[in-house]
């Protein structure tokens, strides 16, 4: 899993590529920063101890942070292009800065702990921290993008002038020397929850995922679906949901996601008789999709996991019903508009053997088995991915196909340290915002302001909250608009008597809908590019294939069966009705029911399209939506609205006709 996307904010210019490709001497120096960043996380992480060296957590965030914001520099231009593979002298020089400040904070990690210098700094530790905080920013921007950038640099700010600020965003205010030691010293800011997260879990599956991609793990899952559903009816877009579901777990990238497998679907599905515009709009569903799917979800799921405390392994279980739900919604609606279009599957002489693909790649699978059985079993989150990551790379060296010689070696060691400092550079800067709401006891003001503006209707509190989070994610990075909405929006949704879980999450599927939407849509603008389609036909395509994405959210906060939190039983019932409910759902989308045969196209068929998708609805809806109705009621009255539909098209079509 590479980090989530963070510089997909920013799209590159049409002139050149977004990020340096380091070449001779920098390259050596890059891989050989990002080795030793590697070998400081297992020895800090498996508490190693060489030569008796015992580090606190702070010294070790610095250290971390030293290396990987210097190698920002030396791969992240200044402009929005890299025109040059070498590195300019000032970002040389920047690369020096941020490593030696960053070693300076290292040696006094434990002097400022104990004598309280987040709050006293000495003047030289002043300064230091003010380059530091400098440094930050510029490397937020580089790897972020100025939207990013703009919003850390006004919060890191806010201490020094909450206090002029109107009632409900008024807090504690501080001076300026006091603001900028506080939120490189304390552990409340930029080496705060986003950081220990980063140092203690996100780092080992980063470097999991990058080995998954380098060691062949990309073409195996690619050849997996197409050997499982290549040849069924509108089989190339399918393919397109298993490979980019597969490939969205390890990599936690939408855009990368997109370019990656969609340059296999996206011809694929044109070639079987998709238009364009669907091809483009199915991929960008299913690569987004894939960074909500267990058991490797993207960064955000493992900083989640920091914020509640709570082990990754339950983060990963409560996300697999909604994940399920979220792809079969899109199945349902590919295998319609198949069938309505009489759309075949690829020959099978077309597709890669099953047997054959399994006899090569079996290893990725028992991979994954055991990162799961580590994470689910043994409770081993933090050392799980690298014993992953070893055994991957042990039985890889048997497979003459992927096997890794130097060139490749090193290739991904330069993968991994690029993934690495890009998601150290937003987390950094990322956790200013946390400081700046704990420096002026913002927080706990904005619960109570959002509560009482929301009336105490929860549905409004929870509509709130959806739309902020939309629109942070078009201009924020999903782990940057979660973090930044955890703080702010998360309490108040769990103050109004919401499962805490079930809040975070619903926080990050909102985060993800920009994906998918436009006028932002970069997920299916990506995917528009490879189709050579229109964007915006693109977007408003992927819109409808991803319809359930909108309302699942809404259903499991307000139902946490759906996230696995009840008794067995009631989650069976829950998720039982709620496939159901995505069925109608997708069905009265593409207006064609499965084992029914199609609704009438034009005005006429509109009705029957409409009951479906209530149906669908009232199916997935969680009790007392409607008048304090139970699940059970409001499910009965989805069949109400169903039944004549699939009366009528049994009826008025020859059995033939149906699926």
């Amino acid at each position: 899993m590479s980090n989530e996307p963070i510089a997909e904010r920013a799209a590159p210019a049409a002139g050149g590529p977004r990020v340096r490709t380091p070449t001779g001497l920098v390259r050596a120096v890059f891989a050989l920063g990002s080795l030793v960043a590697i070998f400081l996380s297992i020895h800090q992480l498996f508490n190693i101890q060489l030569f008796g060296i015992v580090l606190l957590e702070g010294r070790y965030l610095f250290l971390l942070a030293a290396i990987f914001l210097s190698l920002t520099f030396l791969i992240f231009p200044i402009g929005s292009v890299a025109r040059s593979a070498v590195p300019p002298w000032y970002d040389l020089l920047l690369a020096a800065l941020a490593l030696g400040v960053g070693l300076y904070f290292a040696s006094i990690a434990e002097i400022s702990l104990e004598e309280g210098w987040e709050y006293a700094a000495p003047e030289t530790a002043q300064w230091m921290a003010f380059a530091y905080w400098l440094l930050i920013l510029e490397g937020t921007r580089r790897a972020g993008g100025f939207v990013i950038f703009l919003i850390v640099f006004v919060f890191s700010l806010y201490p020094t002038f909450a206090g002029l600020m109107p009632g409900p965003i008024s807090g504690f205010q501080q001076p300026f020397w006091d603001t900028i030691p506080f939120h490189i010293l304390s552990s409340e800011s930029s080496f705060g929850i986003p950081m220990r997260a980063f140092g203690n879990l996100v780092i080992g599956f980063i470097i999991f995922g990058a080995a998954l991609q380098q060691t062949g793990g990309g073409a195996f899952f690619n050849n997996l679906a197409l050997g499982l559903v290549g040849s069924l009816r509108g089989g190339a877009a399918k393919v397109a949901i298993f490979a980019s579901g597969f490939m969205g777990s390890m990599s936690g990238s939408v855009i990368s996601n997109v370019l990656t497998t969609g340059a296999v679907s996206i011809p694929a599905m044109r070639s079987t008789g998709f238009p364009p515009r669907y091809a483009a709009g199915t991929e960008a569903c299913a690569s987004t999709g894939g960074v909500l799917m267990p058991p490797v979800m993207g960064a955000t799921a493992f900083i989640m996991a920091s914020f509640l405390g709570r082990p990754y392994f339950e983060i990963a279980v409560a996300a697999a019903v909604p994940s399920i739900l979220y792809y079969f919604g899109l199945f349902v609606q590919i295998d319609a508009y198949a069938a309505r279009g009489g759309l075949k599957g690829m020959a099978r002489e077309d597709l890669p053997s099953l047997s054959e693909t399994m006899r090569k790649g079996w290893y990725y699978l028992f991979v994954f088995a055991l990162l799961i059985v580590l994470m689910m079993v043994m409770r081993q989150e933090t050392w799980a991915p690298f014993f992953a990551t070893g055994l991957l790379l042990i039985i890889n060296q048997f497979s003459p196909s992927h096997r890794l010689d130097w060139k490749g070696a090193v290739n991904l060691v330069v993968a991994v340290g690029r993934g690495l400092c890009e998601l150290v550079a937003v987390l950094l800067g990322i956790g200013l915002i946390v400081g700046a709401f704990s420096a002026t006891g913002l927080a706990g003001t904005l619960v109570n302001d959002l509560v009482f503006l929301a009336g105490g209707s929860v549905f409004m509190l929870l509509i709130m909250g959806a739309i902020t989070s939309f629109v942070f994610g078009m201009g924020m990075t999903v782990t940057a608009c979660y973090i930044f909405l955890a703080v702010v929006l998360a309490p108040a949704l769990v103050k109004a008597g919401l499962n805490e879980l079930a809040v975070h999450l619903f926080i990050l599927y909102w985060g993800m809908v920009s994906y998918i939407t436009p006028p932002v849509a970069l997920g299916a603008f990506a995917a528009a590019t490879l189709a050579r389609t229109n964007a915006l036909a693109a977007g408003l395509e992927a819109m409808r294939l991803g319809s359930v994405i909108y309302v699942i959210p809404f259903f499991f906060v307000l139902n946490p069966a759906l996230i696995g939190a009840g008794e067995p039983l009631e989650v069976a019932v829950t998720l039982a009705t709620a496939l159901f409910g995505v069925w109608f759902i997708g069905s009265g989308m593409q207006g064609y029911v499965a084992g029914f045969g199609p609704i009438v196209r034009g005005v006429k068929g509109l009705i029957p399209r409409i009951l479906l998708v209530l149906a669908g609805l009232a199916f997935a809806a969680p009790d007392g939506v409607i008048a304090g109705r139970s699940h059970l009621e409001i499910s009965l009255i989805g069949g109400l609205c169903a039944l004549p539909v699939l009366i009528y098209l049994k009826v008025t079509r020859p059995r033939a006709e149906a699926a």
